[in-house]
Parts: C-alpha cells; sequence; structure tokens
C-alpha cells in the first residue's frame, strides 16, 4: 500500500510538473505544493481518522502564506487540482474542509471541475 501510495504521489509530481511549466516564474511550484500537501493525504483518504496531523495544517499555512498574487494561487490551484485527481478515494468535502479547520481562509475548492483560472 505504501509503495502504490509513493508511486501515485510521484505521478501527481510529475503532472503538476508538465501542467506548471508554463506559469509565470516566481509562481509556486508544483513539488513545493505536493511537499506540503503530502502529510494532508493519509486523513483525507481515511475520512479524517486520527485527526488533522499538525504538519498538515502547517503545509496548508505556508502555501496560503505563499499564494499572495493571482498566478501564484492559480498555479497553487492547478496543482492541488491535479494532485487530488491522482489520488484514489480522496474525500473532497473533507479536503475542502482542511484549511478551515487549519485556520486558513482557501479562496478555492478542491474538485475535479474547479477553474483555477478565477483565482
Amino acid at each position: 500500500m505504501a509503495s502504490t501510495l509513493a508511486l501515485k504521489l510521484a505521478c501527481g509530481v510529475v503532472l503538476c510538473l508538465v501542467v506548471g511549466a508554463p506559469l509565470a516564474e516566481g509562481a509556486i511550484s508544483c513539488g513545493q505544493v505536493t511537499s506540503a500537501l503530502a502529510p494532508c493525504i493519509p486523513y483525507v483518504r481515511n475520512n479524517g481518522a486520527g485527526g488533522v496531523p499538525a504538519p498538515c495544517c502547517n503545509g496548508i499555512r505556508s502555501l496560503n502564506a505563499a499564494a499572495q498574487s493571482t498566478p501564484e494561487r492559480q498555479s497553487a490551484c492547478n496543482c492541488v487540482k491535479a494532485l487530488a485527481a491522482g489520488i484514489s478515494g480522496i474525500n473532497y468535502d473533507l479536503t475542502n474542509k482542511l484549511p478551515g479547520m487549519c485556520g486558513v481562509h482557501s479562496p478555492f475548492k478542491i474538485s475535479p471541475s474547479t477553474n483555477c483560472k478565477r483565482f
């Protein structure tokens, strides 16, 4: 199971790199997004079992602080969307509650149909 999760995470990173390649210089990289949100993956795949891990909230807060401009928010949105799409069994309702649970206001909801150009 750990190797399957690692493979999916690696695929998500590659997808993020492909999606993020044409974005403006200085935008948040998908590698940063993946690293920051990796501690959240078990929580959103297991329906919140065990509570929100502190490293997950730390990652959400750091991404929120880094994504201040429109291009940065769009880049982060695209990366999160691609990462989430690569994870089977993700609970999108729980995923969208995470920022608030960590004391962060998120300007976008993560779903397969999120339009990241709006941010």
